[in-house]
């Protein structure tokens, strides 16, 4: 069984950058694949981007080249560093896991254990 906890969601504005972390607990950290999605009211869940057991990635375009994931296998932690953040960006923000998985592992379905999430509010 693994435990995932996020932390450094927030307020911010337009523009500005956010680090968020997934902290693992209670698996072999370094065989997971690990993903962030998103969900903002009323929307469904959405894929943000991931990195795979062996450190490959994958962006949503609507992410891509303002936001950076990377692990430490050593500290059993993901983190998605966030820039230029958007309005569009505001969602509750969960990281999941899943043994193994491909970085074309995109659909919240693949994924086993999930965080409780964390909230980010980019305001204009």
């Amino acid at each position: 069984q693994v435990q995932l906890v996020e932390s450094g969601g927030g307020l911010v504005q337009a523009g500005d950058s956010l680090s968020l972390s997934c902290a693992a607990s209670g698996g072999t950290f370094s065989s997971y694949t690990v993903a962030w999605f998103r969900q903002a009211p009323g929307k469904e869940r959405e894929f943000v981007v991931v990195i795979t057991w062996s450190g490959g990635t994958n962006y949503a375009n609507s992410v891509k080249g303002r936001f950076t994931i990377s692990r430490d296998n050593t500290k059993n932690t993901v983190r998605l560093q966030m820039n230029n953040l958007k309005p569009e960006d505001t969602a509750t923000y969960y990281c999941a896991a899943a043994r193994y998985l491909a970085a074309s592992s995109g659909r919240p379905q693949q994924y086993t254990y999930w965080g409780q999430g964390t909230q980010v509010t980019v305001s204009s």
